[in-house]
């Protein structure tokens, strides 16, 4: 096994582990996360009905749009974006799914922004 598919079983892995324990219900839904080398995207779900209640990326316009997509200043605006959605559909209190990624760097820029903009985990 190579190096980058050694990587990639082990976010795998953890991932799994996380999913095991982590659930969205109505009441408080599952903020995930996926970071790719060049953007990073959130989503609200709730997992008992199976749908998206709010998204965000840098992909989006006007989130992040001064700056690369790939950055810790793009996961902040898109943690502030994903509060502010999150707000309009009624959620106040999330899980966070860090979706197999280490809590540090880019991750951890978009928690600490959402919890400034006043979502609650």
């Amino acid at each position: 096994m190579n190096r980058n598919k050694a990587k990639q079983h082990r976010r795998t892995r953890r991932r799994i582990g996380i999913r095991k324990r982590v659930m969205g219900t109505p009441e408080r839904p599952r903020l995930s996360v996926f970071r790719s080398n060049n953007h990073i995207y959130v989503q609200v779900i709730d997992d008992m009905a199976g749908t998206t209640l709010a998204s965000a990326s840098t992909r989006d316009k006007g989130v992040g749009s001064g700056s690369a997509g790939g950055n810790a200043e793009a996961a902040k605006a898109v943690g502030a974006a994903i509060a502010e959605r999150a707000k309009k559909a009624g959620v106040e209190q999330v899980v966070f799914d860090r979706g197999g990624f280490k809590f540090h760097g880019r991750v951890k820029a978009l928690a600490d922004a959402a919890r400034e903009n006043g979502l609650k985990f």
